[in-house]
């Protein structure tokens, strides 16, 4: 397996996961909290797929798919259309909210298929190369991916438990 097949097979699996949490939920169950500081499934698919389409394209050095194709108007956010979702309060989790399941998962899709596109050409060789300085120490293509991974499958996770206990009642 290459450098490339298995990003490809990592992001294939929070692709599955995301649709997997939205399928067939209502509008109400994807704005479901299960208490006031709780994050929805809206907002945590929402965020997910922001990181990624953020943090990817900063080290593809492309543009966000986010802006570059109209879902800034479609999501029709109360956020600047930087904003990732990164230290939003309660207030901020509850503006999260969509019409269906459907926008949040083609925006996602829109996302992994620019992310594929990027990573199907990732060596070996490229995992070194620096794409942030403004840490100490400065990060990696490598570290950069990883940790995207990881706060996908995380908040992927999370929807998954909540849509759970919403389908549960």
């Amino acid at each position: 397996m290459t450098t490339a097949e298995l990003l490809i097979d990592a992001f294939g699996r929070i692709r599955e996961d995301v649709h997997g949490a939205v399928q067939d939920l209502t509008p109400e169950q994807l704005a479901v909290r299960l208490d006031e500081q709780a994050n929805s499934i809206a907002w945590l698919v929402w965020h997910l797929t922001r990181v990624q389409d953020d943090h990817i394209a900063d080290a593809a050095q492309i543009e966000q798919v986010w802006t570059s194709s109209g879902w800034t108007e479609r999501f029709a956010l109360p956020f600047d259309a930087s904003d990732t979702g990164y230290g939003h309060d309660a207030t901020d989790v509850a503006a999260v909210t969509v019409d269906s399941g459907r926008l949040l998962t083609e925006y996602h899709d829109a996302v992994h298929d620019q992310t594929i596109r990027f990573v199907d050409g990732i060596t070996d060789a490229d995992l070194d190369r620096i794409v942030d300085e403004r840490w100490d120490p400065p990060v990696s293509l490598g570290v950069r991916i990883v940790s995207v991974i990881n706060d996908n499958t995380e908040h992927a996770g999370q929807a998954a438990f909540v849509r759970g206990i919403v389908l549960r009642g």
